[in-house]
């Protein structure tokens, strides 16, 4: 691993106050026990499982990275095993947890339990710089083009805009709900939410911002004016996440109670509908995530009881039906990331697992497991890189143990790996194994067994 110690000399100003950039302290980050990581969180997840002695002592013994080849293969037998990652940073800041990562313009934004949003150079991770902001607790961010949204502990979101140059900046320019008049600010009271902001999303082609909160509520803001023109209850407890499909526009909640619901907004109006609640199970559901292509478009909740639901939209009815769901991980899955056919998930298990989803079929593989951090991982961020016919992902993840680290994901042409290998019956036999024993659905393995593996 490589640990970047470089200084910044940018001074960032906003109106809440002046900030001065300053060198970032890069620390290993300290070995401790879960419960002890447990106990320092106050997020709103919870799993039905409780970690046991051997899982707080794989915490502890976790080796290093190999110093003479920082890149490994995977390390499951997958029928491609031409899968290579390597953790290029890992930053420690006494800052507390980071809550929440959002990707825009080459920049990497980290909301933490502190009041400073920092922005990191992709892809090296260099500190541009950070804005100080009146509350802390930014517990989600969201990034589309020079804008940024960030939502804090005195349940206001913030509108920030930044600048990419040799001379970064970044400034807030207004916060919902606006507050510029008396008869402005009573009503602003009715349109804050009551408890702290989870989750954000924003559907491009309308403008609008929508936001989840622990008060079971979802509300709908236009940016343009600043104006919250729709609010609903969405759940029986605590909304955990919120996606947005840019094609349609359609909503999707999850929540605490175990569901996952899909809104529709109301054609020419702001109200929106609930179309279909998604209750395939009892277990609280943390996160979501939409992978939508021009051929077909999937979503999936990640439990915690440590399954991977998913879901296929049918191309006329507009209707999700299961497809299956994903087994890997020991605990809770606290974040999903999707970027075309690949799934990144993070779990209270401290590994983040890469998964692949099969040209049409439901048939998923788990490519890699990448192991490093020390507590459950928060929250997670992916975007592709392409080098000539090689393609690879800057994933980034950041952990309850403080720590926020980078991963690079290589993935070889099959056939480019084989040749690159003497003994290429290895690769059959790989495949073969895997067939035998994949990680997929049940409604995959139900129309394997009809069809013979090796036909």
């Amino acid at each position: 691993m490589e640990f970047y110690r470089k200084r910044a000399l940018h001074t960032l100003m906003s109106e809440e106050g002046n900030t001065i950039m300053e060198p970032p302290t890069i620390t290993l980050p300290s070995i401790t026990t879960f419960q002890e990581m447990h106990d320092r969180d106050q997020l709103r997840f919870s799993s039905p499982r409780s970690p046991t002695t051997d899982f707080t002592n794989k915490l502890n013994l976790i080796p290093p990275a190999s110093p003479e080849s920082p890149w490994t293969l995977s390390p499951l037998h997958t029928p491609s095993p031409s899968l290579l990652y390597h953790c290029i940073a890992s930053l420690h800041r006494n800052e507390g947890n980071i809550f929440s990562i959002a990707v825009s313009k080459g920049v990497i934004f980290t909301g933490s339990e502190s009041k400073r949003i920092r922005a990191w150079r992709q892809p090296d991770c260099m500190e541009r710089g950070h804005l100080r902001a009146s509350s802390g607790e930014v517990r989600a961010i969201l990034a589309h083009g020079n804008v940024l949204f960030s939502a804090h502990k005195d349940r206001k979101i913030r509108i920030l805009n930044f600048t990419v140059s040799e001379n970064f900046r970044m400034r807030k320019v207004s916060t919902l709900p606006r507050r510029n008049s008396f008869r402005l600010f009573s009503k602003s009271n009715s349109q804050r939410h009551k408890d702290c902001v989870s989750c954000m999303a924003y559907y491009h082609a309308e403008g609008l911002l929508y936001t989840g909160s622990y008060d079971r509520t979802v509300k709908v803001w236009r940016v343009s004016d600043k104006i919250c023109v729709d609010s609903f209850a969405a759940h029986e407890d605590n909304v955990n996440a919120i996606v947005v499909n840019q094609d349609d526009g359609w909503v999707f909640t999850c929540s605490i109670d175990g569901s996952v619901k899909i809104w529709r907004r109301v054609y020419r109006e702001n109200s929106h509908i609930l179309t279909m609640t998604l209750k395939f199970q009892q277990s609280p559901v943390n996160c979501l995530a939409l992978s939508s292509t021009f051929t077909n478009c999937f979503l999936y909740s990640g439990s915690s009881d440590g399954t991977i639901n998913f879901w296929e939209k049918e191309k006329f009815s507009g209707r999700f039906n299961h497809g299956g769901f994903l087994q890997g991980h020991r605990f809770a899955v606290l974040c999903l990331a999707a970027v075309e056919k690949f799934i990144f998930s993070g779990s209270v298990d401290t590994t983040i697992r890469v998964w692949r989803r099969e040209e049409g079929s439901y048939f998923h593989e788990c490519l890699a497991i990448l192991d490093g951090h020390r507590g459950p991982v928060r929250c997670l961020a992916a975007c592709m890189e392409m080098e000539k016919v090689v393609m690879g992902f800057l994933v980034y993840s950041a952990s309850l143990d403080h720590s926020f680290k980078i991963w690079r994901v290589k993935i070889l042409p099959e056939e480019k790996f084989c040749m690159d290998h003497a003994d290429k019956s290895d690769c059959k036999s790989k495949l073969m194994e895997y067939e035998m024993s994949p990680v997929l659905s049940p409604s995959w393995v139900e129309r394997k067994l009809r069809i013979s593996p090796f036909q």
